[in-house]
């Protein structure tokens, strides 16, 4: 077992601000040029350098905006190769894909975006949902390709149909994002906490036809323990449009953002995770493994210290809610997350399973 208060499993590193999309939920607000204080190769190299002095290392995750904009990216990526750090890849999804698609063989992993069917030129751009059809059928060889989706209002209610295409095309894994109200992101609307639980039970039910992981949504892991607290009409919705077939397959894990999992923004700042702009501290400035040892904000995430019915629910550990969300409506990263509808009672409040 690893310690998560030493060491985190899971790195992601927003390599750039450039984008060449203009996506309506973008939490890095990406414009088409590269940031003149993004960490440089050399910073990146002494970065993933202290990466190494873990064994073993964690997986490190390239991100943006879109790291195929940094003319360096596989510098990046054979640096990281070199060191033994098992490296993925997370583009927009453009053309830029399809042009370095030999290239991607030195990545473990690599994820492209699908939003919605319709809903997602919308989200995206138009045109692009073809071309993301396009990408994901030149990349189902890769055994460490994912199609990644965002949750909200505006398209939750497609997710059945798109689970039906990623079968269809061959898609082995889908990581479900929950919209965090941060930077474009701020226009789209949230799901109200019924329905982020009714959409998790869906998800649940149907992970034994696709690897699910879900983002900013760890309630999933308390529903896979106990079942749901209730199941309302989106759900019923959901389940028409896509019946589950089989058991579920859901594994339960008990990382979180600041425990096991971290993000290091363009220019070094240290946050919880990318859709958590609390700054932790700067790489350039002093040991990234200090400041994930060390920041008393970091430790009370991982101990499981949360304010309000979070602070005593059951589940406060294996799940502990979303500190993003909590931050984005409260500006506090310990407070409740509003979009879990469990109330823990006198009776269990003390039980952490």
């Amino acid at each position: 077992m690893l310690n998560y208060d030493e060491r985190p499993i899971l790195v992601f590193w927003e390599t750039t601000k450039a984008c060449l999309l203009k996506c309506k939920h973008c939490r890095a607000e990406a414009d088409p040029y590269r940031a003149p204080d993004e960490l440089t190769t050399t910073e990146g190299f002494k970065f993933m350098e202290e990466l190494a002095t873990l064994h073993p290392p964690p997986v490190l995750i390239l991100s943006g905006g879109d790291p195929l904009m940094r003319e360096d990216i596989w510098e990046l990526v054979d640096k990281a190769n070199d060191l033994g750090i098992p490296v993925g890849l997370s583009p927009a999804p453009t053309e830029k894909v399809l042009e370095n698609k030999k290239e991607l063989t030195k990545v473990k992993s690599v994820s492209i975006s699908l939003d919605g069917i319709e809903s997602h030129d919308v989200i995206r751009g138009k045109g692009n949902f073809n071309l993301v059809l396009k990408i994901i059928k030149e990349l189902t060889w890769h055994k460490g390709f994912q199609v990644n989706t965002l949750v909200a209002k505006e398209n939750v209610y497609e997710l059945p149909r798109v689970l039906d295409l990623l079968l269809q095309l061959g898609v082995k894994t889908w990581e479900v994002f929950f919209l965090i109200k941060t930077g474009r992101g701020v226009e789209m609307n949230d799901l109200a906490p019924q329905e982020v639980e009714d959409v998790l039970t869906f998800l649940y039910e149907v992970s034994g036809e696709i690897n699910i992981r879900t983002v900013e949504a760890p309630f999933i892991r308390r529903i896979a323990l106990k079942g749901p607290v209730a199941r309302g009409e989106l759900y019923q919705k959901l389940v028409s449009l896509h019946p589950p077939k089989g058991s579920p397959k859901f594994r339960v894990t008990d990382t979180r953002d600041g425990k096991g999992i971290i993000f290091v923004s363009r220019n070094g700042y240290v946050f919880p995770s990318g859709f958590l702009p609390y700054p932790l501290g700067n790489i350039r400035k002093e040991s990234f493994l200090k400041i994930y040892r060390e920041n008393p904000v970091l430790k009370k995430i991982r101990k499981a210290e949360f304010k309000g019915k979070c602070g005593v629910c059951p589940y406060r550990d294996v799940c502990g809610g979303s500190r993003s969300r909590a931050f984005a409506y409260t500006g506090d990263p310990l407070e409740s997350d509003s979009s879990c509808p469990y109330i823990p009672t006198e009776k269990n409040s003390q039980v952490n399973p």
